[in-house]
């Protein structure tokens, strides 16, 4: 201690340590990788939604132009099951689509979920999955029977059937896409 003019003993103070300065960085940094988190996870789910709408535009295009392919005699859809089958899958990917479509938009504007986010991720995944190979599948099949029917004539009947199996499968791609979207949001969660 030393004494001052007044003979008052002065004592050295130390500044309060009461944080250090590794502590802000480390602090400033776990704040920054949350945030960036955040930001990711909100692109992640913008991207589905973007996705899962042009999945819903594809799968009603498939749909409507394969219900209008009806030219009379053997040039109606509905007299080869492979288009019916396409048909059937292009109604249940847009119902799908457009369900999830909705919720995810009930979400952004409420902030409230259906479900826990564990079980959502899940299930979306599962949906994806299961949608883009029924698409996948759908197209698949009346690509065969389309090119048969090119050989013999080509006609509107053949040509939009081509049309809605290329719908098909774009719908397929952005169906595909949300699932590996939805897959990484699967594996990336936290469980806390």
């Amino acid at each position: 201690m030393e004494n001052t003019e007044d003979n008052t003993p002065k004592q050295h103070t130390n500044p309060p340590a009461s944080v250090a300065p590794a502590d802000v960085e480390s602090q400033s940094t776990s704040i920054t990788s949350v945030l960036r988190r955040w930001k990711r996870e909100d692109y992640l789910k913008k991207g589905q939604v973007v996705l899962r709408t042009i999945g819903f535009f594809f799968s009603l295009l498939s749909f409507i132009i394969m219900a209008a392919n009806r030219h009379g005699d053997w040039k109606n859809f509905d007299q080869y099951e492979e288009y019916r089958y396409l048909l059937a899958i292009a109604i249940l990917s847009t119902f799908y689509t457009i369900a999830q479509v909705l919720r995810q938009i009930h979400e952004f504007s409420t902030g409230k979920y259906l479900l826990p986010h564990q079980q959502l991720n899940l299930l979306d995944f599962a949906g994806d999955q299961i949608m883009a190979y029924l698409l996948l599948s759908a197209s698949s099949t009346a690509i065969p029977l389309t090119n048969r029917m090119r050989e013999g004539s080509d006609n509107i009947f053949t040509d939009s059937s081509s049309a809605s199996i290329s719908m098909g499968f774009f719908a397929f791609m952005a169906v595909a896409l949300s699932a590996l979207l939805s897959g990484y949001k699967l594996i990336t969660q936290t469980y806390i």
